[in-house]
């Protein structure tokens, strides 16, 4: 791929500018047009580079409850179970990895309805999974894929602000509501987001600003297919650290660009790993070699490198929609 083109996959990858025209704004940054850029990013969507352009919300600081979630299946059951798990309309994430924990997803449950354990448990007890994990986020060091880097060890500067929970008004919800999942790939998505509000151009865009000051909003930015992009290995790697480090080791391994998601979690009597870091490369050894590198610079002992082998659900969530409730009263 050319120099221009290498260009354009990294600024599509960062904050889209919340102005009235955003992709001419990042086609002057790279010296072309608008018009290229969109003609570009369009091609990168035809040729499966870039799943989308498209919003990417907090869950909790839109009033849902979130968990990382781990079903130890069977073999021969795996795709039956995980299709089931697809099919909550809730679940963005959902992979098979090299554990006996087998299937890993992301949940998150609505306001006003079952809480997450529960939910959680009519998912096991439909299914037949006896055991099965639960792990919060208790930290979060880093979050937010950007695969721009030639080597999964090169650093970056990672500060992650916390902001207070302040629930949404019904207005914000509409907006949310609307402005989610793929962008219009026009010159002035903004506009056409403000016509199905019924609202002015600018009054959206600054109602989006105010909801990223808060931390709602974290970017708007493309979404690519890991793999097309040339990165073929994707390790969750799972740590065992004393509490009294974990804020050191969380904050270094936040530093490496190979390292996209950080988190504490909890654990439980069969998880005894409570620091995770999510990891992307162009070989499985490159991830290896990261996990070593760490390591041995923070001397740990106790982790493992737990790689997806299949992609079973990758979408996100759609919120505010009535889609869960009508999959949960189906379920119960």
């Amino acid at each position: 791929m050319g120099n221009e083109f290498d260009k354009i996959l990294k600024i599509i990858q960062q904050d889209l500018p919340l102005v009235s025209r955003p992709f001419l704004t990042l086609a002057e940054s790279v010296g072309i047009t608008e018009s290229e850029l969109l003609k570009t990013i369009e091609k990168l969507v035809d040729d499966g580079v870039v799943r989308e352009i498209a919003p990417i919300y907090d869950s909790k600081m839109l009033g849902y409850d979130s968990a990382l979630v781990a079903f130890k299946v069977p073999q021969d059951k795996l795709q039956m179970v995980a299709d089931f798990v697809s099919s909550c309309p809730t679940v963005s994430h959902n992979y098979e990895r090299t554990h006996p924990f087998n299937l890993w997803f992301t949940l998150a449950v609505p306001p006003d309805t079952l809480s997450l354990e529960d939910v959680v448990r009519l998912m096991a007890e439909r299914t037949g999974t006896l055991d099965y994990l639960v792990l919060r986020a208790v930290r979060t060091f880093k979050i937010g894929v950007r695969l721009d880097y030639e080597s999964a060890h090169e650093k970056e500067s990672v500060g992650f602000t916390h902001k207070p929970y302040k629930p949404l008004k019904e207005h914000e919800k509409e907006v949310v509501r609307v402005v989610q999942g793929r962008m219009p790939l026009t010159e002035r998505p903004f506009f056409e987001y403000a016509q199905m509000l019924g609202m002015k151009e600018e009054e959206l865009l600054n109602l989006l600003k105010d909801l990223k000051e808060r931390g709602v909003l974290r970017r708007i930015s493309a979404v690519l297919y890991h793999r097309r992009a040339g990165f073929v290995a994707n390790a969750m790697s799972v740590w065992n650290v004393s509490e009294d480090r974990v804020e050191d080791v969380g904050n270094f391994m936040a530093g490496f660009k190979g390292v996209s998601h950080c988190y504490e979690r909890t654990t439980g009597e069969s998880w005894r790993y409570n620091l995770f870091a999510m990891m992307h490369g162009r070989s499985e050894e490159e991830l290896y070699n990261l996990a070593k590198h760490i390591s041995q610079e923070k001397g740990l002992d106790d982790y493992a490198l737990l790689f997806s082998t299949k992609e079973f659900k990758k979408r996100r969530i759609k919120y505010f929609s009535e889609d869960f409730k009508r999959w949960l009263k189906a379920l119960t």
